[in-house]
């Protein structure tokens, strides 16, 4: 009885490993969904001037102490580099955000209204593709969860687990491919979006390296899935080999 229980305690360890992953890979890909950080940066702007009692180097000032009335004639002392100031902002799928002068907070707006008129249908894939990532991710864990706390037989096992090593599989290469199309837009959108939100310099946050990150576990827990499909097979096959051979025996030399 001991060898047989063996398989069962290591099939039941690889489906926690396998859902353990599949679900790491759900929260971080939500969690990287719902964010703005996927790419990060700064924006070179003029500096405004300065209103009332501000001071500091985020505004301009006048050299004339009448330099808010109408009538005075207003000289600027900054030139070159000193007349820009580089704002924070940081950019996701839905929204993009930067800081404000002199002002406390942010500044949001729909990254969907920055993207090109022409790589528009491109994000709204990504957008798609990403949620269909999320649904098969959650279906997966489903899947895997039942297979863990409630199948009665190991042939019923068998079948949920090919079933969610196909889904898990599919919501890789989805996520995959989503990823990729983001990162596409939002080069072209550095290249061709709006003027005033166009970044001077920037990389690649948090939220990007979170959804990778989401990728490289679902394709772990799609690789141990299958793993442990395959190997319950292979001991069906090694099982039936044995009873196949039994019988023979029994048949050539039956016991009197």
């Amino acid at each position: 009885r001991m060898p047989a229980s063996i398989p069962a305690a290591d099939r039941r360890h690889r489906a926690s490993a396998a859902f353990s992953l599949s679900f790491l890979s759900l929260v971080f890909s939500i969690t990287a969904f719902g964010s703005s950080y996927w790419c990060e940066g700064t924006r070179k702007v003029a500096k405004p001037f300065c209103k009332g009692d501000s001071r500091g180097d985020l505004c301009i000032r006048f050299n004339s102490p009448d330099g808010n009335g109408s009538q005075a004639v207003q000289y600027i002392w900054e030139t070159g580099d000193d007349k820009f100031v580089e704002k924070k902002f940081h950019a996701g799928i839905w929204y993009s955000c930067e800081e404000m002068i002199n002002e406390e907070g942010e500044k949001c707006r729909s990254f969907i209204s920055l993207t090109p008129a022409s790589d528009r249908g491109v994000l709204w894939l990504s957008i798609v593709a990403e949620l269909l990532y999320v649904v098969l991710l959650l279906t997966g864990n489903i899947l895997m969860s039942v297979e863990i706390f409630y199948y009665s037989s190991v042939i019923d096992g068998l079948k949920i687990n090919a079933f969610s090593a196909v889904v898990t599989v599919l919501a890789g290469l989805l996520g995959m491919v989503a990823h990729m199309m983001y990162t596409t837009v939002f080069q072209m959108t550095v290249n061709l979006g709006p003027e005033d939100w166009r970044p001077h310099t920037w990389d690649y946050g948090w939220s990007y390296g979170l959804a990778w990150t989401s990728f490289a576990c679902c394709m772990a827990a799609a690789v141990t899935t299958l793993n442990k499909y395959t190997k319950t097979i292979l001991e069906f096959k090694h099982k039936r080999r044995k009873l196949e051979r039994s019988f023979r025996i029994q048949y050539k030399f039956p016991d009197h």
